[in-house]
């Protein structure tokens, strides 16, 4: 078993587990931990747990070195102002080499070993010659990285339709697959400027309360459901899965009478009926 504490980068970064030692890291606290790219200045986000070693959620070669001094956050702050600037160098250099790419992001190591560079393209992009110019300009290594839509939001963050910031941009630590079925099953509407973010893709949110209605719309009667209610017989017109309230077209009175009733209070008839509904309801 390791003392490991969750590390975070960015704001867009998931947190990464990292070998504490014998230290104890308190959540919030600055430290300077070996990784991939070299050495970086992280925010503890997950307090100290105990892992099994054979997990693989901790490199061995990647570790915390020392909680971050004044100097440590100061350089941090002065590496900040150079993305920004290196920013605009490549950008300027993207347009010279006329590539068909958008730079959206730029990371530079604290220890200024490299920068990495994020950026969109639709198609692939020949970027050889850029690096080469990059590295003449920083004299340091230069990693280009061509990422999605997805993360482009992720990393740039915003406001959705909703009102709120990003999910992506500040709880989701993953990217699920989601798909038009998940709409389908919500009774949502099937138009894609309805039910896309920002980035073009189907929302993230789709799939947070799909495992409730695929659940409750095993078990709830579809419009043209014959049912028996306190009342008399009626067929279901339209219904609220979530409240339990459906509205049904009363046939045994005088007159046709919509009327609202509880779930509880219908008794499904025709059930044979009501399952090819339902069948066929999933199969489209």
């Amino acid at each position: 078993m390791k003392k490991v504490v969750g590390i975070r980068f960015r704001s867009f970064d998931k947190p990464c587990y990292f070998d504490s030692g014998k230290e104890v890291y308190c959540v919030g606290a600055n430290v300077i931990c070996k990784t991939i790219h070299g050495l970086e200045l992280g925010k503890v986000q997950i307090p100290l747990r105990m892992v099994d070693c054979k997990s693989g959620l901790v490199d061995p070669e990647y570790f915390i070195l020392r909680t971050a001094s004044e100097a440590d956050i100061r350089q941090h702050e002065k590496n900040l102002k150079s993305e920004e600037s290196a920013t605009e160098i490549c950008k300027k250099s993207i347009k010279k080499h006329n590539l068909d790419m958008n730079l959206i992001y730029t990371v530079l190591t604290f220890d200024k070993n490299k920068l990495i560079f994020f950026f969109t393209a639709n198609e692939r992009v020949d970027f050889r010659a850029l690096v080469k110019e990059l590295a003449s300009i920083f004299r340091m290594r230069i990693e280009l990285r061509q990422i999605g839509s997805r993360d482009q939001a992720k990393m740039l963050g915003g406001l959705g339709i909703c009102g709120k910031s990003f999910c992506c941009s500040t709880f989701l630590k993953n990217f699920h697959p989601i798909t038009i079925k998940m709409a389908k099953e919500q009774n949502l509407s099937l138009n894609s400027k309805k039910i896309s973010g920002c980035c073009e893709r189907l929302m993230c949110c789709l799939q947070y309360e799909y495992d409730l209605y695929k659940t409750l719309n095993k078990s709830a009667p579809n419009p043209g459901t014959t049912v028996m209610t306190p009342v008399g017989k009626g067929v279901v017109v339209d219904g609220d899965i979530i409240s339990e309230k459906y509205s049904v077209k009363l046939v045994d009175v005088y007159e046709s009478t919509l009327r609202v009733f509880n779930k509880n209070d219908l008794k499904i008839i025709n059930e044979s009926q009501n399952k090819n509904k339902k069948s066929q309801k999933h199969n489209s």
